[in-house]
């Protein structure tokens, strides 16, 4: 004969660690940030099973464009400094961007939430930022996940991932076919470090032990500098390449494998990119990473952007021009190498 269980042994979804009016507090807290993100092709976005976008008729080929990514271990110095008002801009700008460089429009985002157990207000402030990460890039925010698992991750902790779909006429995208020895390339300043090079910068600020909340640079402590948001290059990089289009031959986003790796992604196989380190300002970041950690060049290099968030290749006739326009639009831009005839077994980018 069964029985029906005794106020004593009934478990609950609660009492197993996952807390459904915390995860319903949360949509409640996020919609006003994923509000100011709408654009009109949105039909409808956060609350349902899926979004729902209609692709604007402005396109005659329109073809889309996606990407996804993480924060990766900057999120340990995000729980140690207790700062999480930053990761969301990071998350968004680690797609967008890689959508940009083909020419992309930045359509809608999507978030990916996962911890052991939900804290609302750690997570408002995330899901804040990614807002306004979308504000800055110019798409929706038009929904998300929040997994709460528990034992699945420490207390206190949690991982993101983000995923951006946009939208390129077909005929506009942007492949670096035709870059050609001769061409300029142009970097875009970046915010410090941006989401990359984080288990380096993690073990050497282990080795090092500094004050985190002390004077730093430029006003600004250690922890603000490593905390730095990634840089969104998306509004004026689009603004070119709607007005003047062509006169972007190619865009490289520097993230994992830094100068020396993303570049090449760009290139046609008998062209390399000599670039000089001399015509770009390296923030104090990158100068304090390589003497506390003893970190050469090449390395330095290959696993850090160095100050350079975004590569433009432009011909050389329009340098001048692409360079004002970017300045007009609020960019730091420097002229930074040239795109050489590649010699056999010559590496596609080299940094004197």
């Amino acid at each position: 004969m069964s029985r029906q269980p005794t106020s004593s042994d009934s478990l609950t979804y609660a009492a197993a660690g996952v807390d459904i009016d915390a995860g319903d507090a949360l949509v409640e807290r996020i919609k006003p940030f994923a509000k100011r993100t709408m654009r009109p092709e949105v039909l409808a976005g956060i609350g349902g099973f899926g979004a729902l976008f209609e692709v604007s008729k402005n396109y005659r080929e329109p073809v889309l464009v996606s990407g996804t990514d993480g924060v990766g271990t900057k999120l340990k110095l995000a729980f140690h400094l207790n700062r999480h008002d930053t990761v969301g801009q990071d998350l968004v700008a680690m797609s967008v961007n890689d959508i940009l460089v083909q020419g992309a429009e930045p359509l809608f985002f999507l978030d990916y939430f996962a911890c052991g157990r939900l804290d609302v207000d750690t997570a408002a402030t995330v899901i804040q930022g990614i807002a306004e990460g979308c504000e800055l890039a110019g798409c929706a925010l038009i929904g998300g996940e929040t997994a709460e698992m528990p034992g699945m991750y420490p207390a206190g902790e949690y991982d993101l991932a983000g995923f951006a779909v946009g939208v390129v006429e077909k005929s506009r995208i942007v492949d670096g076919k035709s870059i050609a020895p001769g061409d300029v390339v142009l970097g875009l300043a970046s915010h410090g470090a941006h989401s990359n090079g984080y288990s380096l910068v993690r073990r050497i600020i282990e080795r090092a032990n500094p004050a985190m909340n002390a004077p730093f640079a430029d006003g600004i402590t250690l922890a603000d500098a490593v905390m730095a948001p990634t840089r969104i290059y998306v509004k004026p990089l689009l603004h070119m390449l709607r007005e003047w289009p062509g006169v972007i031959k190619g865009m490289a986003h520097i993230t994992g494998g830094g100068l020396t790796e993303n570049v090449p992604r760009v290139l046609p196989d008998n062209c390399t990119a000599l670039l000089e380190k001399s015509q770009w300002t390296r923030p104090a970041l990158f100068d304090w990473l390589q003497r506390e950690g003893k970190v050469e060049d090449a390395e330095m290099h290959r696993v850090f952007n160095c100050g350079i968030g975004m590569v433009v290749i432009v011909a050389e006739d329009n340098a001048g021009h692409a360079m004002e326009e970017l300045r007009k639009a609020g960019e730091t831009v420097f002229k930074i190498g040239l795109i050489a005839n590649r010699r056999e077994g010559q590496a596609q980018t080299i940094v004197i």
